[in-house]
Protein backbone atom coordinates (compact mmCIF):
# COMPACT_ATOMS: atom_id res chain seq x y z
CA UNK A 1 0.00 0.00 0.00
CA UNK A 2 1.47 3.53 -0.68
CA UNK A 3 0.97 6.17 1.61
CA UNK A 4 1.46 10.24 1.14
CA UNK A 5 -0.90 11.40 3.74
CA UNK A 6 -3.87 10.17 5.74
CA UNK A 7 -6.08 11.99 7.97
CA UNK A 8 -8.36 10.74 10.98
CA UNK A 9 -11.42 12.82 11.63
CA UNK A 10 -10.58 12.72 14.97
CA UNK A 11 -6.54 13.00 15.01
CA UNK A 12 -4.12 13.51 12.42
CA UNK A 13 -1.18 11.66 11.74
CA UNK A 14 1.09 12.03 8.81
CA UNK A 15 2.87 9.54 7.48
CA UNK A 16 6.33 11.06 5.89
CA UNK A 17 8.00 7.94 4.47
CA UNK A 18 7.76 7.52 0.59
CA UNK A 19 6.39 4.13 0.64
CA UNK A 20 5.19 1.75 2.99
CA UNK A 21 5.16 -1.79 1.84
CA UNK A 22 3.58 -3.84 4.42
CA UNK A 23 0.09 -2.00 6.31
CA UNK A 24 1.42 -2.15 9.75
CA UNK A 25 -1.39 -1.18 12.60
CA UNK A 26 1.37 -0.11 14.62
CA UNK A 27 2.33 2.39 12.48
CA UNK A 28 -0.67 4.27 12.75
CA UNK A 29 -1.64 5.90 16.56
CA UNK A 30 -4.68 6.71 17.23
CA UNK A 31 -6.60 7.87 20.41
CA UNK A 32 -9.73 6.61 19.31
CA UNK A 33 -10.95 3.25 18.35
CA UNK A 34 -12.87 4.90 15.59
CA UNK A 35 -10.49 4.66 12.34
CA UNK A 36 -12.03 6.97 9.44
CA UNK A 37 -9.85 8.17 6.85
CA UNK A 38 -10.68 10.84 3.95
CA UNK A 39 -8.09 10.31 0.97
CA UNK A 40 -7.86 14.69 0.81
CA UNK A 41 -4.55 16.41 1.55
CA UNK A 42 -3.83 18.37 4.03
CA UNK A 43 -3.64 22.50 3.61
CA UNK A 44 -0.34 23.55 2.58
CA UNK A 45 -1.38 27.29 2.08
CA UNK A 46 0.74 30.04 4.31
CA UNK A 47 -1.63 32.63 5.96
CA UNK A 48 -0.42 36.31 6.03
CA UNK A 49 -1.61 39.01 7.49
CA UNK A 50 -2.16 41.84 5.39
CA UNK A 51 -1.73 45.24 7.61
CA UNK A 52 -2.92 48.79 6.60
CA UNK A 53 -0.08 50.42 5.92
CA UNK A 54 0.85 54.03 6.16
CA UNK A 55 -1.39 56.78 4.17
CA UNK A 56 0.82 59.34 5.21
CA UNK A 57 -0.61 62.76 6.53
CA UNK A 58 0.18 61.56 9.90
CA UNK A 59 -3.19 59.83 9.79
CA UNK A 60 -3.06 57.09 12.37
CA UNK A 61 -6.51 55.52 12.05
CA UNK A 62 -9.31 55.18 8.84
CA UNK A 63 -13.00 54.22 8.70
CA UNK A 64 -13.93 51.24 6.80
CA UNK A 65 -16.54 52.54 4.28
CA UNK A 66 -16.71 49.16 1.91
CA UNK A 67 -15.19 46.08 1.47
CA UNK A 68 -14.98 44.62 -2.64
CA UNK A 69 -13.97 41.29 -1.38
CA UNK A 70 -15.11 38.63 1.39
CA UNK A 71 -14.08 35.36 2.70
CA UNK A 72 -13.47 33.16 0.49
CA UNK A 73 -12.95 34.93 -2.22
CA UNK A 74 -9.41 34.72 -4.42
CA UNK A 75 -7.66 37.86 -5.17
CA UNK A 76 -4.47 38.71 -7.24
CA UNK A 77 -1.61 41.57 -6.93
CA UNK A 78 -3.21 44.77 -7.17
CA UNK A 79 -7.05 44.09 -6.89
CA UNK A 80 -8.85 46.23 -4.49
CA UNK A 81 -9.72 45.03 -1.17
CA UNK A 82 -11.18 47.71 0.38
CA UNK A 83 -11.97 51.27 0.42
CA UNK A 84 -11.44 53.29 3.61
CA UNK A 85 -11.82 56.95 4.83
CA UNK A 86 -9.40 59.14 6.67
CA UNK A 87 -10.53 62.72 7.94
CA UNK A 88 -8.39 63.83 5.17
CA UNK A 89 -9.65 61.76 2.00
CA UNK A 90 -10.80 58.13 0.79
CA UNK A 91 -8.26 55.79 -0.16
CA UNK A 92 -8.50 52.30 -1.97
CA UNK A 93 -6.53 49.69 -0.67
CA UNK A 94 -5.47 47.17 -2.90
CA UNK A 95 -3.73 43.62 -2.60
CA UNK A 96 -0.03 42.71 -2.35
CA UNK A 97 -0.50 38.96 -2.86
CA UNK A 98 -2.45 36.61 -4.71
CA UNK A 99 -4.34 34.13 -2.84
CA UNK A 100 -7.65 33.68 -1.31
CA UNK A 101 -8.90 36.05 1.43
CA UNK A 102 -9.73 33.71 4.70
CA UNK A 103 -9.96 36.63 7.30
CA UNK A 104 -11.72 40.25 6.90
CA UNK A 105 -10.69 41.80 10.12
CA UNK A 106 -13.03 44.45 10.54
CA UNK A 107 -16.86 45.30 9.55
CA UNK A 108 -18.10 48.34 7.55
CA UNK A 109 -17.93 51.33 9.08
CA UNK A 110 -15.66 50.16 12.09
CA UNK A 111 -12.56 52.32 12.95
CA UNK A 112 -8.81 50.30 11.68
CA UNK A 113 -5.41 51.20 12.70
CA UNK A 114 -2.38 51.55 10.66
CA UNK A 115 0.24 49.19 11.09
CA UNK A 116 -3.08 46.43 12.21
CA UNK A 117 -3.93 43.42 10.53
CA UNK A 118 -6.67 44.25 7.87
CA UNK A 119 -7.19 40.94 6.09
CA UNK A 120 -5.59 37.44 6.44
CA UNK A 121 -4.66 36.03 2.87
CA UNK A 122 -3.89 32.47 2.33
CA UNK A 123 -1.33 32.20 -0.03
CA UNK A 124 1.06 29.75 -1.89
CA UNK A 125 4.38 29.11 -0.19
CA UNK A 126 6.20 28.09 -3.34
CA UNK A 127 6.14 32.35 -4.48
CA UNK A 128 8.47 32.26 -1.26
CA UNK A 129 6.52 35.18 0.42
CA UNK A 130 7.10 35.05 3.97
CA UNK A 131 4.67 37.08 7.04
CA UNK A 132 7.88 38.54 7.87
CA UNK A 133 7.98 40.35 4.18
CA UNK A 134 4.33 41.99 5.31
CA UNK A 135 5.82 44.63 7.60
CA UNK A 136 5.72 47.04 5.01
CA UNK A 137 2.87 46.71 2.17
CA UNK A 138 2.19 48.51 -1.23
CA UNK A 139 0.89 51.88 -0.48
CA UNK A 140 -2.69 52.22 -1.08
CA UNK A 141 -3.76 54.21 -3.77
CA UNK A 142 -6.43 57.14 -3.71
CA UNK A 143 -9.18 57.40 -6.19
CA UNK A 144 -7.82 60.33 -8.00
CA UNK A 145 -4.08 59.33 -7.56
CA UNK A 146 -5.01 56.98 -10.13
CA UNK A 147 -3.82 53.20 -9.55
CA UNK A 148 -0.52 52.54 -11.22
CA UNK A 149 -0.29 49.19 -12.74
CA UNK A 150 2.71 47.66 -13.87
CA UNK A 151 2.42 44.66 -16.55
CA UNK A 152 5.55 43.46 -18.25
CA UNK A 153 7.46 46.78 -17.48
CA UNK A 154 4.04 49.01 -19.02
CA UNK A 155 2.71 51.66 -16.96
CA UNK A 156 -1.08 51.56 -17.03
CA UNK A 157 -3.45 54.29 -15.39
CA UNK A 158 -6.52 53.33 -14.36
CA UNK A 159 -8.77 53.70 -11.26
CA UNK A 160 -9.77 50.84 -8.90
CA UNK A 161 -13.27 51.05 -10.55
CA UNK A 162 -11.53 50.44 -14.11
CA UNK A 163 -9.88 48.08 -12.82
CA UNK A 164 -12.68 46.03 -10.94
CA UNK A 165 -14.47 46.30 -14.34
CA UNK A 166 -11.59 44.67 -16.77
CA UNK A 167 -11.31 42.13 -13.79
CA UNK A 168 -14.88 41.51 -13.96
CA UNK A 169 -14.58 40.58 -17.62
CA UNK A 170 -11.33 39.18 -17.51
CA UNK A 171 -9.90 41.74 -19.61
CA UNK A 172 -5.80 42.54 -19.29
CA UNK A 173 -5.29 46.38 -19.06
CA UNK A 174 -2.48 46.18 -21.22
CA UNK A 175 -4.71 45.12 -23.99
CA UNK A 176 -6.33 48.20 -23.73
CA UNK A 177 -5.51 51.57 -25.10
CA UNK A 178 -6.53 54.51 -23.28
CA UNK A 179 -7.88 57.45 -24.23
CA UNK A 180 -7.68 59.58 -20.95
CA UNK A 181 -4.99 62.18 -20.24
CA UNK A 182 -1.19 60.76 -20.24
CA UNK A 183 -2.94 57.60 -21.50
CA UNK A 184 -5.47 56.80 -18.84
CA UNK A 185 -7.66 54.06 -19.68
CA UNK A 186 -11.58 55.08 -19.17
CA UNK A 187 -14.50 53.18 -18.11
CA UNK A 188 -15.25 53.70 -22.08
CA UNK A 189 -12.06 52.13 -23.04
CA UNK A 190 -12.97 49.13 -21.29
CA UNK A 191 -16.91 49.05 -23.14
CA UNK A 192 -15.56 49.75 -26.04
CA UNK A 193 -12.82 47.00 -25.88
CA UNK A 194 -15.65 44.30 -24.50
CA UNK A 195 -17.77 45.54 -27.89
CA UNK A 196 -14.96 44.62 -30.20
CA UNK A 197 -14.52 41.11 -28.10
CA UNK A 198 -18.31 40.69 -28.71
CA UNK A 199 -19.48 42.59 -31.22
CA UNK A 200 -22.03 44.29 -28.78
CA UNK A 201 -23.28 47.43 -30.18
CA UNK A 202 -22.57 49.69 -27.02
CA UNK A 203 -24.71 52.85 -26.60
CA UNK A 204 -22.83 56.69 -27.03
CA UNK A 205 -21.21 57.63 -24.39
CA UNK A 206 -22.82 60.08 -22.12
CA UNK A 207 -19.95 62.56 -22.51
CA UNK A 208 -20.76 63.03 -26.56
CA UNK A 209 -24.57 64.39 -25.50
CA UNK A 210 -24.29 67.92 -24.66
CA UNK A 211 -27.39 69.67 -24.62
CA UNK A 212 -27.33 73.20 -26.40
CA UNK A 213 -28.21 76.44 -24.52
CA UNK A 214 -32.05 77.46 -24.80
CA UNK A 215 -32.26 80.53 -27.05
CA UNK A 216 -33.73 83.64 -25.35
CA UNK A 217 -37.01 83.03 -26.91
CA UNK A 218 -37.11 79.77 -24.95
CA UNK A 219 -35.82 80.48 -21.93
CA UNK A 220 -38.29 80.82 -18.86
CA UNK A 221 -39.65 84.52 -17.49
CA UNK A 222 -37.38 86.39 -15.51
CA UNK A 223 -40.19 87.24 -12.93
CA UNK A 224 -41.58 83.61 -11.97
CA UNK A 225 -37.53 82.34 -11.92
CA UNK A 226 -36.46 85.34 -9.69
CA UNK A 227 -39.46 84.23 -7.46
CA UNK A 228 -38.54 80.37 -7.11
CA UNK A 229 -34.93 81.59 -6.34
CA UNK A 230 -35.82 83.27 -3.15
CA UNK A 231 -38.04 80.17 -1.96
CA UNK A 232 -35.05 78.27 -0.29
CA UNK A 233 -35.52 74.49 -0.95
CA UNK A 234 -35.57 72.26 2.25
CA UNK A 235 -33.43 69.20 2.66
CA UNK A 236 -35.40 66.17 1.39
CA UNK A 237 -34.34 63.62 4.45
CA UNK A 238 -36.66 62.09 6.83
CA UNK A 239 -37.38 63.76 10.19
CA UNK A 240 -37.35 61.24 12.83
CA UNK A 241 -38.51 62.83 16.72
CA UNK A 242 -37.63 59.64 19.23
CA UNK A 243 -37.69 62.17 22.25
CA UNK A 244 -34.24 61.48 23.06
CA UNK A 245 -30.56 62.80 23.27
CA UNK A 246 -28.23 61.39 20.56
CA UNK A 247 -24.30 61.41 20.65
CA UNK A 248 -22.38 60.66 17.74
CA UNK A 249 -18.39 60.56 17.82
CA UNK A 250 -16.67 63.04 16.01
CA UNK A 251 -15.42 61.34 12.65
CA UNK A 252 -14.30 61.95 8.90
CA UNK A 253 -14.03 65.52 7.21
CA UNK A 254 -15.38 67.04 10.44
CA UNK A 255 -12.75 65.87 12.81
CA UNK A 256 -10.24 67.43 10.39
CA UNK A 257 -12.34 70.72 10.59
CA UNK A 258 -12.21 70.78 14.71
CA UNK A 259 -8.14 70.04 14.41
CA UNK A 260 -7.86 72.72 11.15
CA UNK A 261 -9.81 75.31 12.82
CA UNK A 262 -9.16 75.07 16.49
CA UNK A 263 -5.41 76.07 14.38
CA UNK A 264 -6.94 79.00 12.62
CA UNK A 265 -8.48 80.55 15.34
CA UNK A 266 -4.89 81.44 16.91
CA UNK A 267 -4.25 83.41 14.03
CA UNK A 268 -4.61 87.19 14.69
CA UNK A 269 -7.11 87.41 11.82
CA UNK A 270 -7.16 90.96 9.41
CA UNK A 271 -10.56 91.51 7.40
CA UNK A 272 -11.38 93.26 4.04
CA UNK A 273 -14.25 93.93 1.73
CA UNK A 274 -15.16 95.10 -1.21
CA UNK A 275 -17.69 94.67 -4.23
CA UNK A 276 -16.68 93.76 -8.16
CA UNK A 277 -18.92 94.92 -11.08
CA UNK A 278 -19.15 91.57 -13.09
CA UNK A 279 -21.40 93.18 -15.68
CA UNK A 280 -18.68 92.65 -18.28
CA UNK A 281 -17.26 89.01 -17.29
CA UNK A 282 -21.29 88.22 -17.08
CA UNK A 283 -21.55 88.78 -20.62
CA UNK A 284 -18.12 87.20 -21.69
CA UNK A 285 -19.01 83.97 -20.06
CA UNK A 286 -22.39 83.80 -21.60
CA UNK A 287 -20.31 83.94 -25.05
CA UNK A 288 -17.86 81.05 -24.01
CA UNK A 289 -20.39 79.07 -22.07
CA UNK A 290 -21.71 77.27 -25.75
CA UNK A 291 -18.01 76.55 -26.11
CA UNK A 292 -17.08 75.36 -22.99
CA UNK A 293 -19.99 72.70 -23.39
CA UNK A 294 -19.16 71.56 -27.02
CA UNK A 295 -15.73 70.36 -25.34
CA UNK A 296 -17.75 68.47 -22.49
CA UNK A 297 -17.04 71.21 -19.55
CA UNK A 298 -19.49 73.36 -17.63
CA UNK A 299 -17.86 76.98 -17.43
CA UNK A 300 -18.99 78.97 -13.97
CA UNK A 301 -17.30 82.26 -12.84
CA UNK A 302 -14.77 80.39 -10.28
CA UNK A 303 -12.29 79.67 -12.85
CA UNK A 304 -12.62 83.25 -13.69
CA UNK A 305 -12.07 84.42 -9.89
CA UNK A 306 -9.07 81.18 -9.43
CA UNK A 307 -6.95 82.42 -12.70
CA UNK A 308 -6.88 86.50 -11.40
CA UNK A 309 -6.05 85.65 -8.03
CA UNK A 310 -3.14 83.73 -9.52
CA UNK A 311 -2.40 86.53 -11.43
CA UNK A 312 -2.65 88.82 -8.42
CA UNK A 313 -0.72 86.32 -6.34
CA UNK A 314 2.38 87.04 -8.69
CA UNK A 315 2.21 90.82 -7.86
CA UNK A 316 1.73 89.93 -4.29
CA UNK A 317 3.61 86.43 -3.62
CA UNK A 318 3.40 87.37 0.46
CA UNK A 319 -0.10 86.20 -0.28
CA UNK A 320 0.74 82.69 -1.56
CA UNK A 321 3.35 82.27 1.37
CA UNK A 322 3.44 80.05 4.53
CA UNK A 323 4.31 80.96 7.75
CA UNK A 324 5.93 78.50 10.17
CA UNK A 325 4.92 77.71 13.90
CA UNK A 326 7.67 79.37 15.63
CA UNK A 327 6.85 82.36 13.27
CA UNK A 328 10.44 82.90 12.45
CA UNK A 329 10.30 82.14 8.79
CA UNK A 330 8.07 82.73 6.13
CA UNK A 331 8.17 80.57 3.10
CA UNK A 332 7.21 81.95 -0.34
CA UNK A 333 5.52 79.16 -2.46
CA UNK A 334 6.31 78.68 -6.12
CA UNK A 335 3.00 76.88 -6.96
CA UNK A 336 -0.21 78.49 -6.92
CA UNK A 337 -2.45 75.51 -5.56
CA UNK A 338 -5.55 77.48 -5.08
CA UNK A 339 -8.10 75.98 -3.16
CA UNK A 340 -12.00 75.69 -3.46
CA UNK A 341 -14.06 75.43 -0.17
CA UNK A 342 -17.32 72.71 -1.38
CA UNK A 343 -20.26 71.91 0.88
CA UNK A 344 -20.72 67.73 0.34
CA UNK A 345 -22.91 65.73 2.44
CA UNK A 346 -19.48 64.14 4.12
CA UNK A 347 -18.95 68.02 5.56
CA UNK A 348 -16.82 71.19 4.30
CA UNK A 349 -14.21 69.86 2.42
CA UNK A 350 -11.16 72.02 0.44
CA UNK A 351 -9.95 70.45 -2.58
CA UNK A 352 -7.40 72.63 -4.67
CA UNK A 353 -6.65 73.22 -8.32
CA UNK A 354 -2.77 72.48 -8.72
CA UNK A 355 -0.11 75.40 -10.21
CA UNK A 356 -2.74 77.38 -11.36
CA UNK A 357 0.05 79.89 -12.48
CA UNK A 358 0.79 77.70 -15.79
CA UNK A 359 -3.24 76.66 -16.47
CA UNK A 360 -5.30 78.58 -18.86
CA UNK A 361 -9.26 79.31 -17.75
CA UNK A 362 -10.31 76.26 -19.52
CA UNK A 363 -7.45 74.14 -18.01
CA UNK A 364 -8.70 75.42 -14.31
CA UNK A 365 -12.59 74.86 -15.65
CA UNK A 366 -11.74 70.94 -16.49
CA UNK A 367 -10.17 70.53 -13.05
CA UNK A 368 -13.03 71.84 -11.03
CA UNK A 369 -15.57 69.72 -12.82
CA UNK A 370 -13.42 66.95 -11.75
CA UNK A 371 -12.56 68.05 -8.05
CA UNK A 372 -16.42 68.31 -8.03
CA UNK A 373 -17.44 65.38 -9.27
CA UNK A 374 -15.48 63.39 -7.07
CA UNK A 375 -16.32 65.57 -4.08
CA UNK A 376 -19.46 64.86 -4.28
CA UNK A 377 -18.90 61.29 -4.60
CA UNK A 378 -16.97 61.47 -1.54
CA UNK A 379 -13.88 60.15 -3.48
CA UNK A 380 -11.38 62.64 -3.13
CA UNK A 381 -7.58 61.95 -2.73
CA UNK A 382 -5.41 62.74 -0.35
CA UNK A 383 -3.22 64.65 -3.35
CA UNK A 384 -6.21 66.86 -4.16
CA UNK A 385 -7.00 67.97 -0.50
CA UNK A 386 -3.42 68.82 0.98
CA UNK A 387 -0.81 71.15 -0.81
CA UNK A 388 -3.10 74.49 -0.79
CA UNK A 389 -1.18 77.78 -0.84
CA UNK A 390 -4.34 79.81 -0.93
CA UNK A 391 -8.10 79.30 -1.06
CA UNK A 392 -11.26 80.98 -2.15
CA UNK A 393 -14.58 79.71 -0.37
CA UNK A 394 -17.96 80.71 -2.56
CA UNK A 395 -20.58 81.51 -0.20
CA UNK A 396 -22.53 82.88 -3.03
CA UNK A 397 -24.06 79.25 -4.75
CA UNK A 398 -25.67 78.93 -1.26
CA UNK A 399 -27.28 82.75 -1.45
CA UNK A 400 -24.75 84.62 1.22
CA UNK A 401 -23.62 87.88 0.55
CA UNK A 402 -20.94 89.31 3.15
CA UNK A 403 -18.97 86.40 5.45
CA UNK A 404 -15.86 86.59 7.55
CA UNK A 405 -13.58 83.25 6.11
CA UNK A 406 -11.42 81.68 8.36
CA UNK A 407 -7.51 80.73 7.30
CA UNK A 408 -7.00 77.53 6.95
CA UNK A 409 -3.17 76.86 8.69
CA UNK A 410 -0.60 77.06 7.32
CA UNK A 411 -2.07 79.30 4.40
CA UNK A 412 -2.37 83.09 4.64
CA UNK A 413 -5.04 84.45 3.28
CA UNK A 414 -8.51 83.36 2.21
CA UNK A 415 -11.52 84.88 0.25
CA UNK A 416 -15.27 84.96 0.65
CA UNK A 417 -17.43 85.41 -2.46
CA UNK A 418 -20.86 86.72 -2.17
CA UNK A 419 -24.06 86.23 -4.28
CA UNK A 420 -24.03 88.02 -7.89
CA UNK A 421 -26.79 90.62 -7.83
CA UNK A 422 -28.59 93.10 -10.36
CA UNK A 423 -28.36 95.78 -8.76
CA UNK A 424 -28.44 99.83 -9.57
CA UNK A 425 -25.30 101.70 -10.09
CA UNK A 426 -24.18 105.45 -11.33
CA UNK A 427 -21.77 104.87 -14.78
CA UNK A 428 -19.18 108.14 -15.49
CA UNK A 429 -22.16 110.34 -16.89
CA UNK A 430 -24.25 109.99 -13.64
CA UNK A 431 -27.10 107.80 -15.40
CA UNK A 432 -28.20 104.74 -13.31
CA UNK A 433 -27.67 100.98 -15.27
CA UNK A 434 -28.47 98.11 -13.96
CA UNK A 435 -24.87 95.92 -12.70
CA UNK A 436 -24.55 92.79 -11.22
CA UNK A 437 -22.41 93.11 -8.72
CA UNK A 438 -20.24 90.62 -6.22
CA UNK A 439 -19.43 90.94 -2.56
CA UNK A 440 -16.04 89.89 -1.82
CA UNK A 441 -14.72 89.29 1.89
CA UNK A 442 -10.64 88.55 2.69
CA UNK A 443 -9.12 87.34 5.39
CA UNK A 444 -5.70 87.77 6.41
CA UNK A 445 -2.90 87.05 8.50
CA UNK A 446 -1.87 89.88 10.32
CA UNK A 447 1.34 88.65 11.97
CA UNK A 448 2.48 89.26 7.88
CA UNK A 449 0.24 90.43 6.12
CA UNK A 450 -0.71 94.17 6.72
CA UNK A 451 -3.97 96.01 5.54
CA UNK A 452 -2.49 98.42 2.50
CA UNK A 453 -0.97 95.14 0.72
CA UNK A 454 -4.51 93.05 1.06
CA UNK A 455 -6.13 96.20 -0.08
CA UNK A 456 -3.96 96.31 -3.25
CA UNK A 457 -3.90 92.75 -3.83
CA UNK A 458 -7.83 93.29 -4.06
CA UNK A 459 -8.02 96.21 -6.17
CA UNK A 460 -5.33 94.28 -8.72
CA UNK A 461 -8.11 91.16 -8.68
CA UNK A 462 -11.05 93.33 -8.83
CA UNK A 463 -9.33 95.22 -11.91
CA UNK A 464 -9.12 91.54 -13.78
CA UNK A 465 -12.71 90.37 -13.29
CA UNK A 466 -14.32 94.19 -14.40
CA UNK A 467 -12.18 94.33 -17.15
CA UNK A 468 -11.55 90.88 -18.49
CA UNK A 469 -10.00 91.59 -21.22
CA UNK A 470 -7.21 92.75 -19.36
CA UNK A 471 -6.13 89.45 -18.07
CA UNK A 472 -4.72 88.63 -21.80
CA UNK A 473 -1.36 90.68 -21.44
CA UNK A 474 -0.75 88.79 -18.08
CA UNK A 475 -2.26 85.26 -19.44
CA UNK A 476 0.63 82.68 -19.46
Amino acid sequence: VCIHRVRSCSTIRVIKSKYVCVFDKSALNFSHQQRLFRTSPVSCGQIVQFKLSDIGEGITEVTVKEWYIKEGDSVSQFDSICEVQSDKASVTITSRYDGVIRKLHYSIDDIAFVGKPLVDIEIDPSKGVSPEEDVVETPPMSHEEHTHQEIKGHKTLATPAVRRLAMENNIKLSEVVGTGKDNRILKEDILNYLAKQTGAILPPSPKAEIVPPPRKTEAVPAAPKDRARRVPVPVSRPIAFSGKDRTEPVTGFQKAMVKTMSAALKIPHFGYSDEIDLTQLVQLREELKPVAEIRGVKLSFMPFFIKAASLGLLQYPILNASLDENCQNVTYKASHNIGVAMDTEQGLIVPNVKNVQVCSVFDIAVELNRLQSLGSAGQLGTSDLTGGTFTLSNIGTIGGTYAKPVILPPEVAIGALGKIQVLPRFNGRGEVFKAQIMNVSWSADHRVIDGATMARFSNLWKSYLENPASMLLDLK
